[in-house]
């Protein structure tokens, strides 16, 4: 029984990889090593796994917040249009109402969760307001925060944290009313917020500029930072492009979901007796630019920003606080522990 006779040089695996294509294919360069297949490897991941965003709707009744939402989405995704009454009576106090839907465009899933908070501004006396949004908020981060410390905790861990909140002002044409102002003041240290200027087809195009240019005076003056953080800029890129939003702060929009025939094109838009405003076209509205940054161009930094600093700041506060009270418990005087309070 002859022996077997092994090949002095090794041959190299076949195109594509052990598990790639057959032998016999084109000339193999030697010298690439494959490190760029881990992005095809990710989507991959990312496309079996699907995404998840959770955006917040805060303002009072009346500025259309459903309508923009379902045009944001081109499709009935407000709580209003999936659970409609016969007439939705003021609630006396603000309610925290969120509804899920499954989203599937061109293979990639998406869960979107709306929240929406019926009662916000509508009371006679809206002191303390805020309350009910920022305890729903901290909430979410807790719920978070206590599957992320369990012993087996799971694999995904069911993200409802908060990525964003839109923000809708009232365009009287003038300035922010002192709610628009505390509002904001307080939720923007533990949410991103996008403020936007509702139903601004009633503002003239002067106003419109106007009214915008005064509300960015008065955020800079009372030290409100909105989306997108400054602060937070990764390099000179981003600083360049977010640069350009933070000038067109707050957008002026206009939200539709009726569909109108405008020079043998369908479109979204609002038909009044003078022509009809085009929901999608910048020359209208500032729609458009709204929903390239919460979908298109910055979705995913508004989750990792959330993740990463409004999160993550939300954490370390709950683990000292734990961290004072094991302390306490171990033998710390009550005085000493007072002092550290103060």
């Amino acid at each position: 029984m002859s022996e077997a006779v092994l090949p002095d040089v090794m041959v190299p695996p076949a195109v594509g990889g052990l598990y790639g294509e057959k032998a016999g294919g084109p000339v193999v360069d030697f010298s690439y090593v494959g490190i760029d297949a881990i992005l095809e490897q990710m989507r991959r991941k990312a496309m079996k796994q699907g995404f998840e965003l959770n955006i917040m709707v805060v303002g009072q009744s009346g500025l259309g917040k459903s309508t923009l939402m379902n045009t944001l989405f081109k499709s009935k995704v407000s709580r209003k249009s999936v659970l409609a009454t016969a007439q939705e009576k003021i609630p006396k106090t603000i309610e925290i109402k969120s509804i899920s839907h499954d989203i599937e465009e061109k293979g990639v899933r998406m869960k979107l969760t709306v929240i929406d908070t019926p009662g916000f501004g509508d009371q006679i006396n809206n002191e303390n307001c805020w309350q009910p949004i920022m305890k729903f908020i901290n909430d979410q981060y807790e719920a978070y925060l206590q599957e992320e410390i369990n012993i087996n905790r799971k694999k995904r861990i069911p993200d409802s944290r908060v990525h964003c909140c839109i923000y809708f002002i009232p365009p009287t044409g003038h300035c922010l009313r002192p709610l628009d102002v505390e509002f904001m003041r307080r939720l923007s240290k533990v949410v991103n917020i996008v403020p936007v200027i509702a139903k601004a087809d009633t503002l003239t195009l002067e106003e419109r500029d106007f009214f915008k240019k005064k509300i960015r005076e008065e955020l800079r003056a009372n030290g409100i930072d909105v989306y997108p953080q400054k602060e937070f800029d990764e390099d000179a890129e981003d600083r360049m492009i977010n640069e350009k939003i933070r000038e067109m702060i707050p957008f002026a929009v206009v939200g539709s979901d009726q569909e109108y025939q405008v020079n043998g094109r369908r479109l979204l838009g609002r038909k009044t007796k003078w022509g009809t405003i085009e929901v999608e076209n910048i020359a209208h509205c500032e729609f458009a630019y709204l929903r390239d940054l919460l979908i298109r161009t910055h979705m995913q930094n508004i989750k990792d920003i959330t993740s990463s600093i409004h999160y993550e700041m939300y954490r370390v506060r709950r683990l000292n606080e734990n961290n004072t009270v094991v302390t306490h418990a171990n033998g710390i005087p009550e005085h000493h522990l007072a002092a550290h309070e103060m």
